[in-house]
């Protein structure tokens, strides 16, 4: 019989590392399910089978350095995904390719995953916290390949006035969010879905996105408010 022995890694570190994973898997399911306020460090051991409550403290510090490390456990596939498809796209003039960038390499990591998955509800959770909402967003720009995204889909885009952009901007963010993680809580409960795939879905989404950027616009020509309808 052959012993395989990794060198590389020493019993304690590989107990470390488990526990970690499992600290971070449990975090993300509670937080998706229950919101980062309603849950503590010391339900998070718990959940996670560690008899030292302090582990969650021990291991990652504060909550904050928690919701970051969850977030970087997902963004490393995510980036890798979309130089993928920031490569298929490239010198292309259409506000439909760009968006896809956005959209659907979150939408191929969550198919990754398999079932159940908790990530799309997580991030609506911390994105709906402006107490965290800063640690998805800086961490995300931080990636050269979304930068070139935002770049390219805001050469693409057609003329509008600044607040337009950055008020449809805003509904992107929420579309982005919310959208798959409604059907990520429909698939956990056994419910309908509009589209029968995480593909089928990022299409809905880049036909959404697309029409909003591309929409027409109303606003007030002597003082350049938005008008009200």
């Amino acid at each position: 019989m052959t012993v395989v022995v990794d060198v590389g890694r020493t019993p304690r570190a590989a107990q470390v590392g488990a526990t970690r994973h499992q600290i971070l898997t449990t975090a993300e399911r509670l937080f998706a399910e229950q919101g980062l306020y309603a849950v503590s460090n010391r339900q998070i051991s718990a959940a996670a089978g560690q008899g030292n409550n302090a582990a969650v403290g021990y291991h990652f510090g504060t909550k904050a350095d928690l919701v970051r490390a969850i977030v970087h456990a997902h963004s490393r596939r995510i980036e890798a995904l979309r130089v993928d498809a920031v490569a298929a796209v490239a010198g292309s003039s259409e506000v439909r390719d760009w968006v896809g960038c956005l959209v659907r390499p979150l939408a191929g990591h969550l198919a990754s995953l398999g079932q159940p998955t908790w990530f799309a509800r997580f991030s609506a959770q911390v994105m709906t916290d402006p107490a965290f909402q800063g640690i998805v967003s800086d961490d995300a720009l931080a990636e050269a390949s979304l930068r070139e995204v935002l770049e390219n889909l805001g050469r693409c885009l057609p003329d509008m006035p600044a607040d337009v952009r950055v008020e449809r901007a805003h509904m992107v963010r929420h579309l982005l969010v919310h959208v798959f993680a409604e059907r990520e809580r429909a698939l956990a409960d056994g419910g309908a879905t509009p589209r029968p795939t995480w593909d089928a879905a990022a299409t809905g989404l880049v036909d959404a996105i697309t029409g909003l950027w591309t929409a027409p616009f109303t606003v007030d020509e002597p003082s350049g408010v938005l008008a009200s309808d």
